[in-house]
């Protein structure tokens, strides 16, 4: 069966590097590099309105996985880092309350 939008499923990740990036011409983007526990994958996030990218390591974030793909400007995305919008309509990264464990999913 082919992966498809209903196969989405959302894990907890650790991100392990972050670091701007410049490349996207936004200022707010950053690469991320997420330890899913069994993978590490990549993911380009929307975060420097409300984080530095050395105060992301060692955070966990909820990630969208098995939505295929994508390349932003020459890095490969592979899973989304969700976030919901602040007051402002920054992203706020969503995340467990305590330290679970990586690779677990929401339900």
């Amino acid at each position: 069966m082919s992966e498809g939008p209903f196969d989405t499923t959302f894990r907890v990740g650790e991100v392990t590097d972050a670091e701007e990036f410049p490349a996207t011409n936004k200022p707010e983007m950053a690469k991320l590099k997420i330890d899913l526990g069994d993978e590490e994958v990549q993911s380009v996030a929307q975060t420097g309105y409300n984080y530095d990218p050395a105060e992301l390591v060692g955070r966990q974030v909820l990630c969208a996985t098995n939505l295929g793909s994508v390349r932003i400007a020459g890095y490969e995305s592979e899973v989304l880092t969700v976030g919901v919008p602040d007051e402002e309509g920054h992203p706020v990264l969503v995340a467990p309350d305590e330290g679970v464990p990586l690779g677990g999913e929401l339900y």
